[in-house]
């Protein structure tokens, strides 16, 4: 079961009050097919713990490393992630799709 918008904000805030590094991680944008929409929410602390989903697999692991760098640099990040049709048809999948990912830090 995914956590709820409230779930991950409430860790968030938690984290933060725990003295911890945190950034959020917001689906901002899909094209084609995509496994969550935009506004799906994953929050990262500065020890890789995580609660919620951007997407799923690999994609996910990514945004984890990057939201680390986030928290270090404090710059937000915008990542974009996608396949082609052709790739995902390979590698099992119905039809490519494209997502873009907000990462900011929680102050």
């Amino acid at each position: 079961m995914l956590s709820t918008d409230e779930d991950i904000l409430n860790s968030a805030e938690a984290w933060r009050r725990a003295g911890k590094g945190v950034a959020v991680a917001t689906v901002v944008d899909t094209w084609g097919s995509a496994p969550r929409p935009v506004g799906s929410r994953l929050v990262i602390d500065d020890e890789g713990h995580f609660l919620g989903s951007v997407s799923g697999g690999c994609v996910e692991g990514a945004v984890v490393t990057e939201a680390l760098d986030v928290i270090e640099s404090g710059a937000p990040k915008l990542l974009e992630f996608g396949v082609a049709d052709e790739t995902a048809w390979r590698v099992g999948l119905s039809c490519g799709g494209r997502i873009a990912v907000y990462v900011e830090k929680v102050d």
